[in-house]
């Protein structure tokens, strides 16, 4: 009987388009998946008791529908628009909390949970899942899949689609800058060492558990965060953008090294630069047709953000802000920065 169901749902994904949309005419991308921190998590914290949600006003004011769905932004977040642009779907939704139909758990899902870092202290005080607990998620995903499609199916999926992992700003501007116990540790260079080392050592065992082809994504450039500047000047704060560039070009090194040792046995390690992409932004605003660089438009503290602002009225003109609330871009500055990702690693990502 399981084999006959079984039978029959291969024949559906058969004659469904969305199921493989995206492997026909771009080639071997089957689904894409998400690691992460509050950049790209779209709702997996909603559940959980924690200060790092968002599904509530007035979050996703400019979302479809205008619906909070748990996305730190006024919209789309970067997930969404990397799938969109190729050619995947539209919406790439939380493996939480969501009673997902087998379209979408074929074309991708986000395991992603705001407040999350490499460092394993760091999601403790915000009780988000770990970079750990999001692998131990991808494998219960895995073993759904199987039961649900069969063994050939599920390593088909999994071995054909992206990985893009985004995580190391809580990391920095909520755990080693904010919580003196890392500091007591580690020098700052040593803890960028250590983070690196543990996000590559995730980055890994992501590869070991199928994962082919993996899409590093670097820090931004969290010193100039509306809630990390410099009080008074309001200037970019240099040592937490400091400490993003460090790790990135260390973090960079070791994703080209990596692509050198594993491009033989199939994998793609791609990094992919952040960090300049939004730092252009608030450098050139008007460039972008930005007016506001320096303050979010739901508040500029770090009591701007998340649970601290639910239910808060925000600035009636988020398309001139770069930032949505004291830590997060607007859905327009992310458009622009993945645009440029896109166009900066075509030929790797496609």
């Amino acid at each position: 009987m399981a084999s006959l169901y079984r039978g029959l749902l291969l024949l559906l994904m058969a004659l469904l388009p969305s199921a493989h949309g995206a492997t026909t005419a771009r080639g071997k991308i089957s689904a894409a998946f998400v690691f992460g921190d509050s950049i790209v998590d779209p709702g997996n914290n909603n559940d959980r008791l924690t200060e790092a949600k968002a599904n509530f006003p007035p979050y996703g004011q400019d979302f479809p529908g205008g619906v909070a769905t748990g996305r730190f932004s006024n919209g789309k977040v970067p997930g969404d628009m990397l799938a969109a642009r190729l050619g995947i779907k539209e919406l790439l939704p939380p493996y939480h909390g969501n009673d997902l139909p087998l379209s979408e758990l074929l074309t991708g899902v986000v395991f992603a949970s705001g407040g999350s870092g490499y460092d394993p202290l760091t999601s403790i005080p915000a009780t988000a899942t770990s970079s750990t607990g999001q692998l131990e998620l991808f494998l219960e995903y895995k073993e759904r899949l199987r039961t649900l499609v069969g063994e050939e199916e599920m390593t088909r999926v999994i071995s054909e689609g992206i990985y893009f992992t985004v995580m190391g700003a809580n990391d920095l501007a909520n755990n080693y800058f904010a919580i003196p116990l890392r500091r007591h540790q580690y020098d700052l260079p040593s803890y960028v060492k250590f983070l690196v080392s543990s996000a590559v050592n995730f980055t890994m065992k992501l590869n070991d558990m199928g994962a082919k082809k993996i899409a590093f994504i670097g820090i931004p450039p969290i010193g100039c965060c509306p809630s990390q500047r410099e009080l008074g000047s309001r200037e970019c704060e240099p040592m937490r953008n400091q400490a993003a560039n460090l790790f990135n070009s260390e973090i960079e090194k070791e994703i080209h090294r990596l692509d050198a040792e594993q491009n033989v046995q199939g994998s793609k390690f791609i990094y992919l630069d952040i960090y300049y992409n939004l730092l252009d932004l608030i450098q050139r605003p008007g460039f972008y047709d930005f007016k506001e660089v320096t303050e979010g438009c739901c508040g500029s503290t770090v009591l701007n953000a998340a649970i601290f602002i639910k239910n808060h009225p925000a600035c009636p003109n988020a398309y001139d802000y770069i930032f949505w609330d004291s830590f997060h871009p607007t859905e327009k500055a992310y458009n622009i920065v993945v645009d440029k990702l896109f166009q900066q690693n075509m030929q790797y990502l496609m």
